[in-house]
């Protein structure tokens, strides 16, 4: 892991949002990583789109991901975010990391 993007990590606080390589997308709280992006997420959900129904929230708790898995991780500004009507937001699934 470069060194640039360890120091991002280490500057995240608050709330991220991780996309993974299969597609899903995880916000949580960033607790931890090690040096294989293995990632520890604390109060997270995965966000679940839909083009016909609003944003479905699953709810997973402290949740790890693999850092094999992650496609790209960034900060949420929980203002901007709290404000979103989620239930009313509709979208395609993402599809997967084609290689």
């Amino acid at each position: 892991v470069s060194d640039i993007f360890k120091h991002f990590l280490n500057e995240l606080a608050g709330t991220v949002a991780v996309i993974t390589s299969d597609g899903r997308m995880i916000v949580g709280t960033l607790k931890g990583f090690d040096q294989t992006i293995n990632l520890i997420l604390d109060e997270s959900h995965e966000r679940v789109f839909s083009s016909s129904q609003g944003v479905e929230q699953v709810v997973l708790g402290l949740y790890i991901v693999r850092g094999d898995n992650v496609a790209v991780i960034g900060e949420i500004d929980e203002e901007t975010d709290s404000a979103l009507d989620l239930g009313n937001i509709r979208a395609e699934p993402l599809n997967s990391v084609v290689h």
